[in-house]
């Protein structure tokens, strides 16, 4: 299993290859179209992230002493982005997943290239992240 920092530089890498924005925009397009569909199941209200201006759905299991993320979006940016998030962050233990220093994000330019109610919408998403893998690992102490 690849390190958190080790998966970002991955991400970092693959969008170093591309100098326009309008490339990378599509590979993140391509990204959030590779995400497994989500179980209609998990498709409630209470998956869905508050701040996001479009619609994002994010499910975490604990198994084994890690969270596995899953989710969905009706936009494709967005939808990408939090492919991106789940690639680094899902499979980790919550202590990993608090400490993470999600780098990754200014790196790829996402911060400079995001309208400002996306780059809220991805701050919402990490900070939904960092909640979910809080609650475990205070159910863990338990």
């Amino acid at each position: 299993m690849k390190s958190i920092n080790e998966l970002q530089d991955e991400v970092i890498e693959e969008f170093s290859d591309f100098d326009d924005w309008m490339d990378k925009y599509q590979l993140l397009i391509d990204l959030g179209n590779e995400l497994a569909p989500l179980d209609e199941k998990y498709k409630t209200e209470s998956n869905l992230i508050d701040g996001c201006q479009s619609r994002v759905w994010l499910q975490a299991d604990y198994e084994d002493g890690h969270i596995v993320f899953q989710a969905e979006s009706d936009a494709l940016i967005v939808k990408g982005i939090i492919a991106l998030l789940i690639r680094v962050l899902s499979g980790h233990t919550p202590q990993e997943i608090i400490d993470a220093d999600l780098y990754f994000i200014e790196r790829i330019g996402l911060k400079d290239h995001l309208s400002p109610t996306r780059s809220n919408g991805l701050l919402a998403m990490v900070k939904q992240i960092r909640m979910y893998a809080l609650a475990f690992q205070v159910k863990d102490a338990h």
